[in-house]
């Protein structure tokens, strides 16, 4: 890899679940896989990998992007494939944490591998020097860690390791594959037990669990105070043990204490007896059914260490505490749950009291400077900021004077003080640079060539905010900036990007302005979502006024803004990332060229409301199935179109919204989300450059009441079969309507403006039903569709 090639080809080691998904990934993004194991038998020795392969379908979240991709994956055994290394750019080892069967494999492949290859050990935790010792002199320098954390498609951070021999372009080319091909989000870290992010976050587990006994807080309760309540993912703490599964949790513990003995912090590595009492009756949480919850029916109960039985739900944060939480400044919050007497209260600025004095102490072993091991707990453990932002943002001098009086009383779980380079700083993250104070220096982000692809990188507290260019218009709704490169930059300002009547007005405004000022315009929110559809909000009064006429007048405008941009002298590109639903997709489907990144969930859920989809997205899929069909029967193409819509499909990646029809094959896929604004740019200025015009209007060719009355045959069946409610199968019937053309002779040819008209009539007809307002109302109370 140092003078070859870049990676076309990887094999895995390892077709367990952290080695098959990894395989996964690398398929999603269209890198061919071999995925290696022991041989099963000497009748089918592919069987292990080949099984495994098998099993990628039916996980949940799905490791793959679209069923298709395992295609890209080839099941191998070490006891006659071991030839396809040598084809192999990248190897990956990801078999079980023991070194001595790592020093085993590593002999056996050593020699089938390419002279370029590069051999990377997704270990978590062990030596990467260590681990070098089996391989030959000339192989160390191709050879480093790579940890990908579970699972791999979903969770941003990879930990690139290097080892002393590795060679600094090998991780330079490494990290650019694994930025830009595989979307990661990398940390380079030091070989140190359990490198960063799981160095901090298995500390931070153990010191929960020690706090939890400390104060007698039940189990449930420690959840609800150390999810989204401090910055944490909704799963918590326990919940987010049952997930890993608690043997898992027990083997990461256990190899944490064998590694770290003189930790000052060791004695604290233990788990809890009635959580290892928990795992020898076979309760290893969701994978065996119960673990610290248990569902019971409904009913979902939670595990009493006490009584070592499982009592229901029903601990509930206290007021006071709930409040102190939600103070917005950083300061008095942190303040405030130290000072209180209340139990809660204090278990909280605990837990991150004693994460503060671990992170402060081991900075400078684990990690170059703050802010990798900050971000490195966002991305590898989904904080919203990590300790050292959390810490300076409340006052870094400050909280630095209560944790050391903490330690001075013993109320600390560490006796160690607070290092010397904490009392020299006020702060860790500026903005000229985050400190390491291994070299006392400050250090800027990396120049790695990568990075120039990623505009506007993720920021961490007390970094220069970012600065998105120059404004050239902005209202209530939007604002339209630059970056002097003749490209204009659309960005929405509503919560979620919803569209409502400012943001429509804002668009067409801003398109106006565009057409004289830039070459191309690329629609971007900046952040995800890219938009969650029409501004339900804004319904409720014309609806409640039986104002239908302003209503379809609002509906009318909604189409014309978007008819607006596909037909704009202007090359219009889409940088999707997140939800584009409703409005939302309608709004991509008028672009010239959708960019998207990997995970993107696009998608016409508005059956779910009781509606259809009427800002053009109906009309749309019409029309790409007429031009599918090219001229051959349309019934199929239409059936599908009918299908995506009628039962509210959302693609659940941006490879699945290229199969539902949402994205083009000419569209294009990005992995990293970062990268989004650079690729939408360059496709921007490519399309531009060739000069270019919009696409001519054409007719577009029906199904007409012949393919109407199949589809009708279809949604009776299903209504007296029970499979549809009534109201479902009113829906349908108009959806079927606006597909087909209305009632037209077969094959007809309309427009665009008399589909439009169609479904924004059947669209303003279905939001007057009370069943359709009873179902608005449900989802904008709930967040959830309602079935009547």
């Amino acid at each position: 890899m140092t003078r070859g090639p870049f990676v076309r080809r990887v094999a895995v080691l390892g077709a367990g679940v952290m080695g098959a998904q990894i395989a996964a990934h690398l398929a999603n993004v269209g890198v061919e896989v071999w995925l290696f194991d022991l041989p099963a038998d000497a009748a089918d020795p592919r069987r292990t990998a080949r099984d495994a392969i098998g099993r990628l379908a039916k996980l949940d979240p799905a490791p793959l992007a679209s069923p298709a991709r395992a295609g890209l994956i080839h099941p191998a055994s070490y006891a006659g494939d071991l030839g396809q290394l040598g084809a192999c750019d990248l190897v990956i080892e990801a078999i079980a944490e023991r070194i001595d069967w790592k020093h085993a494999l590593y002999a056996r492949i050593a020699p089938a591998l390419a002279p370029h290859a590069v051999l990377a050990s997704n270990t978590s935790g062990l030596g990467i020097d260590r681990l070098a010792e089996a391989l030959p002199a000339a192989l160390r320098a191709r050879f480093c860690g790579v940890h990908f954390f579970n699972p791999p498609r979903y969770m941003a951070l990879v930990e690139l390791v290097p080892g002393a021999a590795t060679a600094p372009e090998v991780l330079d080319r490494l990290e650019t594959f694994l930025t830009t091909t595989l979307g990661k989000s990398v940390i380079r870290a030091r070989d140190t037990p359990n490198f960063i992010a799981n160095r901090i976050g298995v500390f931070s587990i153990l010191a929960v669990m020690h706090h939890t006994q400390a104060f007698g807080l039940p189990l449930d309760l420690v959840d609800a105070l150390t999810g989204p309540a401090i910055g944490r993912p909704k799963s918590a703490t326990y919940r987010t043990a049952d997930v890993v599964g608690l043997d898992t949790l027990a083997h990461v513990v256990r190899g944490s204490a064998a590694v770290l003995a003189d930790d000052p912090w060791a004695a604290h590595m233990v788990l809890p007896a009635w959580l290892d009492a928990l795992i020898a009756r076979g309760a290893l949480g969701q994978k065996s059914g119960a673990g610290l919850y248990r569902k019971d029916g409904k009913a979902i109960l939670v595990l009493d260490p006490a009584r070592g039985d499982y009592v229901p739900v029903s601990a509930a944060v206290d007021p006071g505490v709930a409040a102190l939480l939600a103070r917005p400044d950083p300061a008095e919050r942190l303040a405030a749950l130290r000072a209180s007497a209340h139990p809660q209260a204090r278990f909280v600025w605990a837990i991150q009291r004693d994460v503060f004095h671990y992170a402060a102490h081991w900075l400078a072993s684990i990690a170059d400077n703050a802010r990798d091991l900050d971000l490195a707990m966002r991305w590898g453990f989904g904080w919203a900021q990590g300790p050292f932002e959390t810490w300076q943002a409340a006052g870094w001098r400050e909280v630095a004077g209560w944790i050391a009086e903490d330690i001075a009383a013993g109320r600390a779980l560490g006796a160690t003080p607070l290092p010397a380079w904490v009392a020299t700083v006020d702060g860790v993250h500026r903005p000229q640079g985050s400190y390491a104070p291994a070299g006392d220096a400050w250090r800027s982000r990396s120049a790695l060539a990568v990075y120039a692809r990623q505009p506007y990188p993720e920021r961490v507290f007390g970094e220069a905010p970012p600065a998105y260019g120059e404004t050239a218009y902005e209202d209530a709704g939007v604002r339209l900036w630059h970056d002097g490169d003749r490209i204009g930059v659309l960005s929405l300002k509503s919560k979620l990007h919803t569209l409502g009547a400012a943001v429509i007005e804002g668009i067409s405004a801003a398109l106006a302005l565009a057409e004289t000022r830039f070459d191309a315009l690329v629609i971007w929110p900046t952040e995800a979502p890219f938009s969650v559809g029409a501004n339900l909000v804004e319904f409720g009064p014309l609806l409640a006024a039986g104002d239908l006429a302003g209503f379809t007048a609002a509906v009318a405008r909604f189409q014309q803004t978007l008819l607006a941009l596909r037909d704009s002298p202007l090359p219009v590109v889409a940088a999707v990332q997140g939800l584009a639903l409703g409005g939302g997709c309608e709004l991509l489907l008028h672009c010239d060229r959708v960019v998207a990144a990997l995970e993107s969930y696009i998608g016409l859920p508005e059956a779910g409301v009781g509606l259809l989809p009427a800002g053009g997205g109906s009309k749309e899929l019409v029309r790409r199935a007429a031009l599918a069909a090219q001229g051959a029967d349309l019934y199929p193409f239409v059936k599908s179109a009918f299908e995506t819509i009628a039962m509210a499909k959302v693609g659940r990646s941006a490879e699945e919204a290229r199969t539902l029809g949402f994205l083009r094959p000419d569209d294009v896929i990005v992995a990293h989300p970062r990268e989004l604004l650079y690729v939408a740019k360059s496709e921007a200025r490519a399309l531009a450059e060739r000069g270019y015009r919009p696409p001519p209007a054409q007719p577009i060719r029906v199904l007409g009441r012949g393919g109407l009355g199949t589809l009708k045959l279809l949604l009776l069946n299903m209504a007296e079969g029970g499979f549809i409610s009534a109201h479902d199968h009113a829906i349908a019937v108009r959806v079927a309507e606006v597909l087909c053309g209305g009632d037209l002779d077969a094959d007809s040819e309309v427009t665009e403006a008399w589909l439009l008209d169609l479904e924004r009539r059947h669209f303003v007809a279905l939001a007057a039903t009370a069943p359709t307002q009873a179902r608005i109302e449900h989802m904008l109370k709930t967040g959830k569709p309602l079935r009547n």
